[in-house]
């Protein structure tokens, strides 16, 4: 009977690279003459591989902000607004004036100012039904005593 037993010696990772895998081994068995044939050989192989993949984390999108308000498209309360700023420009309609037990009714006026002059109205009414009124931007609109105003056009 013939053993032999082959093992690898020396550097089998190449360029003394500190990371050598392991030499293969080789095993031959060889039976006695008229015995049963000869054993396959056996060969053992052990393979190490390195897998290097690099990820990039994104960070995290900021939080969207809140749209900041933009100029109303209703007039809720008496008071003088600027077309553009407080409200929108354009049409604006109301059923009327409140019921109240004055009398005074719904004053109305498009200015070109906030001074509250005479002289910055450029129209203005006091109305006892419905009404609509147009106002440009950079214009103020005053309202007294009138129902909600709300933006048609």
């Amino acid at each position: 009977m013939l053993g032999m037993a082959a093992t690898g010696g020396g550097d089998s990772g190449g360029a003394g690279d500190g990371k050598s895998a392991p030499a293969p081994t080789v095993t031959v068995t060889k039976a006695p003459r008229g015995g049963a044939p000869e054993p396959a050989a056996t060969v053992t192989k052990t393979v190490e591989k390195t897998v290097k993949e690099t990820v990039t984390a994104k960070p995290k999108p900021a939080p969207k902000k809140a749209a900041e308000p933009g100029p109303s498209a209703a007039i809720e309360a008496d008071g003088m607004f600027l077309a553009g700023e407080d409200i929108q420009a354009g049409t604006y309609k109301t059923a009327g004036p409140e019921d109240d037990d004055f009398g005074l009714g719904c004053y109305w006026s498009r200015q070109k100012d906030a001074s509250g002059e005479l002289t910055g109205i450029i129209a203005n009414g006091n109305i006892t039904g419905m009404t609509r009124v147009t106002v440009n931007k950079g214009e103020y609109f005053e309202t007294t005593g009138c129902l909600d105003w709300r933006k048609v056009s």
